[in-house]
């Protein structure tokens, strides 16, 4: 269809150009209305496909279409041949019919591509569109308007001019609002109804003044607008984002605002017709209330992005920029002589609840803890998220600084069947103890750290004589060996220069390094004689029991690492894993030298214990092999380091 209404209009412009005999007339007139007719039948069947508010906006302009065509017909069929035909006739109202059925699938168009669009896109189209009618107005009504007759001549002379103003400022209000955004399909549709109401005007403008000819150039652009109309209608529906949309740009509305105040400013000396000083102005009051509605949401946009630089996105709590703003505020207000305290919370727990829950749960805790410690400090003190697990509380005004930590750990605590989260403080007074926002940043968290240190070492230390009371209950010999080694192995790591840290995971390495026996039957590990081959694979697994038992306290996974590594031999021949060198835990390599020095001077019960020297003499032997020659030198120097202290004690006494 769209292809028979492309080869009519061809028809129809070869005449046109007089690239063909002017004979039979009738013949490029039914060429004419027969591109009319295939492409109403193109947007039928557009409508006919379409579902929704786009079938209701596809059958509405065929509707329109429709009218227009039945117009051009009814005159050809029955005006054309008369001498005087009457004005207006029903022709004119098959014309005018156009411009309602236009506007209305236009609309729908809109509404069913882009949904809602915001009102200042909608006021950028307004002021563009007012602009063009009152130029529209400035050049071609005041022309059509002094023409004379009967009161329906006039109203049908101004119908015309009106109707196709407005048609083009609409096209150029959407073309405003949409951009190039809009797809192909609207822009089409756009350009056929910009022609076919620059088309109308051109016309009436000439008949107005008697220059209009048959058989003009100007005579292509009415199924011209057709054709447009139908490609349109072919092309695919593309949605139109209406958050995306050009027409909040100012470019465009500050423009056709100048040009609407030109129009007055020409009025001052060229009188123009009221209709167009009118649109003119209201294009000036649409571009006041456009910039004001502009104004207006920058400075919500504004305040809105402060508000979000400002706050923690998970909980709603201020984030660190907000508590660096009011501290700065705060130290400022001490400086004045009011006091401020500042806290900062660490939960205890939180990576495990995450490890057991999953991040979502523990995305909900932070929220319920976040709105927890906002209700247990009210509007005496500010709540942060500094982000991760991390909390803060700043009050500015007097307060119980013991009573303000009590509250704000209670409302960072919850516990359940399978978790208990708590938190760790620090706390810092100011200007008591510090007068620099970054300082008492600082301070806060070291000793928030320190508590943290504190609490964690004190619930590992708990775990870790449980543990020494489990081996001691299994085998009382078994615990005072361990003891034993223990002891060395913190002689040999202060004699390497261990800092107290790693000090404290040796000592409890070396007293759990057997913790896994408990496991091995009494027949095997009490055996009054050597053991065979299977036993000794069977002894072999105590490392990696022990280091299971160990590790299921999490702050003693390290020392769950070295008791695992502990009969590693320096040359790689030991077990489990048969690990050599520098790839040995250095305390893992300490327990070995001290658990084997221990085993050589005690009895057992298929031999007699042997005397240090030989134990040390033994290590020596084995240095490089068994042992770390750098720890062997070690222990030997920690040993006669502790036999001149039992010698000075023995002498005193």
């Amino acid at each position: 269809m769209l292809a028979a209404a492309a080869a009519c209009l061809a028809v129809f412009l070869l005449r046109v150009f007089n690239l063909v005999p002017s004979a039979v007339p009738w013949l490029w007139d039914k060429a004419y209305n027969a591109t009319e007719l295939f492409v109403i039948v193109v947007c039928a069947l557009r409508a006919r496909s379409a579902r929704g508010t786009e079938r209701a906006a596809w059958a509405v302009l065929t509707l329109g279409l429709f009218g227009y065509a039945a117009g051009d017909i009814y005159y050809v069929a029955a005006l054309e041949g008369l001498d005087a035909p009457p004005y207006p006739s029903w022709a004119d109202a098959g014309y005018l019919s156009i411009f309602p059925a236009a506007y209305a699938a236009l609309v729908l168009l809109l509404r069913a591509r882009a949904g809602r669009v915001s009102s200042v896109l909608w006021l950028d189209g307004l002021v563009c569109g007012l602009t063009i009618a009152a130029v529209g107005a400035a050049l071609v009504f005041g022309v059509v308007a002094s023409t004379e007759g009967s009161l329906s001549t006039v109203a049908t002379n101004l119908a015309y001019p009106l109707g196709d103003l407005c048609l083009l400022a609409f096209v150029i209000a959407v073309t405003a609002i949409t951009g190039w955004r809009a797809g192909l399909s609207w822009m089409v549709l756009g350009a056929a109804f910009a022609t076919w109401a620059v088309a109308d005007v051109i016309y009436l403008y000439q008949t107005a003044l008697g220059t209009y000819r048959d058989y003009t150039p100007l005579d292509l652009a009415w199924p011209g607008a057709y054709l447009l109309i139908g490609v349109a209608a072919c092309l695919p529906a593309r949605r139109i984002d209406a958050r995306r949309l050009r027409g909040g740009l100012l470019i465009l509305p500050a423009l056709f605002t100048l040009a609407a105040l030109g129009l007055l400013v020409v009025d001052h000396y060229v009188r123009l017709n009221e209709t167009a000083i009118w649109l003119a102005c209201g294009a000036v009051v649409a571009a006041v209330v456009r910039f004001a509605l502009t104004f207006r949401e920058n400075l919500r946009t504004l305040s809105t992005s402060e508000n979000e630089a400002l706050t923690d996105a998970l909980t709603g709590l201020g984030n660190r920029r907000a508590l660096l703003l009011d501290l700065e505020r705060a130290v400022k207000d001490a400086g004045r002589g009011r006091a401020a305290t500042l806290a900062t919370f660490d939960l205890d727990g939180f990576k495990a609840y995450n490890d057991s829950f999953g991040h979502p749960a523990g995305d909900a805790l932070l929220v319920r803890l976040g709105r927890n410690l906002t209700a247990a400090v009210g509007h005496s003190a500010g709540a942060y998220r500094m982000g991760g697990d991390e909390f803060c509380v700043l009050a500015v005004e007097p307060l119980d600084s013991a009573q303000l930590i009590t509250r704000a750990t209670d409302a960072l605590s919850e516990r359940g069947e399978r978790f208990n989260i708590g938190c760790s403080a620090g706390v810092v007074l100011m200007p008591a103890e510090v007068s620099d926002a970054a300082d008492a940043l600082r301070i806060c968290d070291q000793r928030m750290y320190a508590n943290k240190g504190r609490g964690r070492r004190t619930v590992d230390e708990a775990v870790h004589h449980v543990l020494l009371r489990v081996a001691a209950e299994h085998d009382g010999d078994l615990r005072e060996h361990v003891d034993d080694v223990a002891d060395l192995a913190g002689a040999v790591g202060e004699e390497l220069g261990l800092d107290a840290a790693d000090l404290i995971d040796l000592r409890r390495a070396a007293a759990l390094h057997d913790i896994g026996k408990i496991a091995i039957p009494d027949a095997i590990l009490h055996a009054p004689r050597a053991l065979d081959a299977a036993e000794w694979e069977y002894m072999r697994q105590h490392t990696i029991i022990g280091e299971r038992i160990i590790a299921a306290a999490p702050g003693l996974r390290t020392v769950a690492a070295i008791v695992r590594s502990s009969h590693e031999r320096f040359d790689g021949n030991g077990y489990p894993d048969q690990l050599a060198g520098d790839e040995i835990p250095l305390a893992a390599r300490i327990v070995a030298v001290c658990d084997t020095y221990d085993a050589i001077v005690t009895d057992r019960a298929y031999r007699a214990g042997r005397t240090p020297e030989e134990a040390i003499a033994e290590l020596q032997r084995c240095a490089g092999t068994q042992f770390d020659p750098r720890v062997v030198s070690a222990a030997t120097g920690a040993l006669a380091r502790l036999n001149r202290h039992e010698s000075r004690a023995a002498s005193v006494v």
